[in-house]
């Protein structure tokens, strides 16, 4: 579990939080395998024994004061008294126990401590089902059909596999034997219009599901028939001419809610938690869950409306509706949308997100890098059924929290995450209880400590594979065996406390502050459009700006040059420097874009749920890319330049690398040598970086090759945001960031008179 602070040392009070400018907060991933520090969890046993605070419910931890029959409470100072079994255990070997000598524990649970079917009775297995839409083109077939055949080497042993298809009528596929079975059902086409019947009536579940390790040349040759949905089957659907009509056909949301209710109904006894991945080539325009894409066509600016504010809201609750119903049934779906037309994510994220899925958007089949991602995503451990807890000492509290999860409706601060890997981040805000903050005369130093309960599936090792009689030809084949093991994992962070605002800027994380920002603008993008999502983030750096001018008396109102005086590259305090930087690349960003710039909502979209849960340092790059150069493929000249073109022409480099995280850019420059190798060498020192990055990142980048004077330019210049002026206008003078900054100082002017 890694934890990371925005603020090292939190801020002593109210008053001075506010005076630094700065947001207070941090950031938590919590399956990730070790934490900020690289530190891996000490393991424990028996979760449901370790000692609680009777006050604040907090676990005994390493910065508890144990006595002999009683312990002391380091978030809240509570005076609690122990078992003799308790007493007996720490006086013999307390700093033996890991709750007593590390900050980060995972703890097993009993077996039998919840009473479910879990542990080595667990009978279940991993379940998988591909949910492909059949009303697309050849080109996303053949994506869809080599992402899966990858799928199937990812999918470990023992695993169960469903294949289902849809368009105006969904096909369930026995692929248990040599020849694929398909039975089908059409798909009623009215708005709220459900299937005459029920799925397990047309095939049971024990014949849609098929153990993966037995039947992989079954599931190739099942792929291998999946044809488009030809344009008169699809205009005969939905009632419509097949010329000059646009044609109906894609039932997504009748097949995605049949399909949740039918593999429902074995959770706990076939799974634990059944994983759906959905391939869609365009929106749900038939039956119940059809979007109505035309407002994407809308002539906003006509009307006076802001066609951000109206294209990022859902149209239907229809698919937030889905999603509690697939995590009430066990179902977590990973939605892959592959097109380039409106598809309308805003209203379908919410059926993978909330799900415990992920959205991927692909807008050309060509150069998608579907295959990749869903290997890498299925070869990535997993928790589900998560709650993640966050306590504090009572001077402050969580006031936000922020991520893909939903908030217990009873319990306070107890947050439930459906499923996650160890790249998942959530952020929280912070906030004093009370004016006081942290009072001087208190000596304990404030305290957060978060739980996380979670459940993972793993192989029974060490067990004899017992026969199962489920074969075509009735042989006895084996299976590996699973078991349901639930955690909780602690982690317990000791606050500083910063008396004055120099010690809060010097104790700042850049790279946390910016995903802090993100998470703020992102929600003020969906609540009241991008231009004040822009707007927010414009007044906080001329704020903190304002307020860090104040504090070092740089700004003298007396004086004729007082704008001169003022320092918006905040020379004072190198923590602050990468700010306005990191601020103008999320302005340029398409998050942050507007409409009129081209940015395609769905993209927008897509971009906002990566962001919501990434990692700091994963965020920074999407947001400022890194532009390093190279004399040779094997030796890097600079390892940092500025984004622009000027970096280019004075570095004197012939090759160029920029990692934007999404996509890596190999660029030799126009005047490059022509004896270079190109592209670069597998061997070679740029190689290795580029394939370190790929299996670094939670998805798999674009790796683009240009050759200045051959290639399109366009892709690599893009990224070159420091020439552009913050509203898009590219200036071609070097002087975008420096424009941006002028801009700044005189709103801090503004501000302060």
């Amino acid at each position: 579990m890694a934890v990371r602070l925005s603020i090292r040392q939190s801020p002593s009070d109210s008053e001075l939080q506010e005076g630094c400018g700065l947001p207070w907060g941090a950031t938590i991933t919590p399956f990730a395998a070790v934490d900020e520090n690289d530190h891996q969890p000490v393991h424990g046993l028996h979760a449901e024994d370790l000692p609680r605070c009777e006050s604040c419910y907090a676990y005994i931890n390493v910065l508890c004061e144990v006595e002999r029959w009683s312990w002391t409470c380091a978030l809240c100072g509570n005076l609690n008294g122990l078992s003799n079994e308790m007493a007996d255990r720490y006086e013999r070997r307390s700093s033996s126990y890991p709750e007593l000598s590390s900050s980060l524990v995972d703890f097993d649970f009993d077996e039998e401590e919840d009473g479910t079917n879990s542990g080595q009775d667990f009978q279940g297995r991993p379940v998988f089902v591909a949910a492909v839409d059949l009303s697309a083109s050849e080109d996303f077939l053949e994506l869809v059909k080599s992402a899966l055949l990858a799928a199937l080497e990812a999918i470990s042993p023992g695993s169960l596999f469903g294949l289902v298809t849809f368009s105006h009528k969904i096909g369930l596929y026995d692929i248990q034997g040599a020849v694929p079975v398909v039975k089908q059902v059409v798909i009623p086409g009215d708005l709220d219009g459900r299937l005459p019947i029920e799925l397990d009536w047309i095939m049971p579940l024990e014949s849609f599901l098929a153990p993966v390790e037995n039947n992989k040349e079954n599931i190739a040759s099942a792929l291998e028939t999946l044809k488009p949905t030809s344009s008169w089957e699809r205009a005969t659907a939905a009632g419509q001419s097949v010329e000059g009509v646009p044609l109906g056909g894609r039932g997504f949301g009748v097949a995605m809610d049949a399909l949740i209710k039918y593999l429902g109904a074995e959770r706990g006894a076939t799974f634990a938690i059944a994983r759906v991945f959905a391939f869609l080539s365009g929106p749900p325009d038939h039956g119940a869950g059809q979007l109505d894409t035309r407002r994407y066509g809308d002539q906003y600016a006509s009307r006076g409306e802001d066609a951000d504010k109206a294209l990022l809201p859902e149209q239907t609750p229809f698919y937030k509706d889905l999603a509690a119903l697939a995590v009430q049934a066990g179902v977590c779906v990973d939605l892959f949308a592959i097109t380039n037309e409106y598809t309308d994510l805003a209203s379908l994220k919410f059926l993978s997100i909330e799900s415990g899925g992920a959205l991927f958007y692909y807008a050309n089949p060509d150069d998608a890098t579907l295959p990749q991602d869903l290997y890498r995503m299925l070869n990535r451990p997993y928790a589900f059924g998560c709650a993640l807890r966050v306590r504090t000492s009572p001077e402050f509290k969580t006031a936000r929290v922020y991520g893909h999860f939903f908030s217990d409706p009873q319990y306070e601060n107890l947050q439930h995450i459906i499923c996650c890997d160890q790249y998942a981040t959530y952020a929280l805000d912070f906030e004093f209880s009370s004016p006081q903050g942290f009072s001087r005369n208190n000596e304990a130093p404030p305290v957060i400590q978060i739980a996380f309960k979670y459940t993972v599936i793993l192989p029974v090792e060490d067990d004899e594979k017992y026969a199962s009689s489920g074969s075509a030809n009735g042989s006895s084949l084996t299976r590996q065996r699973y078991m349901l093991k639930k955690r909780l994992r602690l982690r317990t962070v000791e606050l500083g406390i910063a008396r004055n605002i120099y010690e809060l800027y010097e104790s700042a994380d850049p790279e946390v502050v910016l995903t802090m920002l993100t998470h703020k603008v992102i929600q003020a993008s969906l609540t009241d459009g991008v231009k004040e999502g822009r707007l927010l983030l414009h007044d906080w750096l001329v704020i903190l700006t304002a307020q860090y001018n104040e504090f070092y008396k740089l700004a003298r109102f007396e004086q004729r040059n007082t704008f001169t005086r003022l320092d918006v590259a905040f020379s004072n305090s190198p923590q602050l420097q990468p700010l306005p930087r990191h601020v103008f690349a999320l302005l340029r960003s398409p998050l942050l874009l507007l409409h009129e710039e081209g940015v395609h909502p769905d993209y927008r979209i897509y971009l906002q749920c990566l962001s919501s849960a990434l990692q700091p340092s994963f965020l920074l790059r999407s947001v400022y890319p890194v532009l390093s150069s190279y004399t040779t493929p094997d030796k890097q000249a600079y390892p940092r330049h500025s984004l622009s073109r000027a970096a280019l022409i004075t570095s004197g480099s012939p090759i160029f690398f920029m990692d934007a995280f999404t996509t890596l850019i190999v660029y030799y420059s126009a005047t490059a040598d022509p004896s270079l190798p190109f592209p670069p060498p597998q061997n070679c020192q740029l190689r290795a970086l580029i394939n370190k990055l790929k299996q670094e990142r939670n998805i798999t980048p674009k790796l683009l090759m240009i050759r200045g004077g051959h290639d399109n330019t366009e892709p690599f210049e893009r990224y070159l945001i420091e020439e552009q002026d913050v509203d898009g206008s590219p200036l071609g003078t070097g002087m975008g960031f420096v424009s941006f900054l002028d801009q700044i100082g005189r709103d801090v002017m503004k501000y302060m008179e």
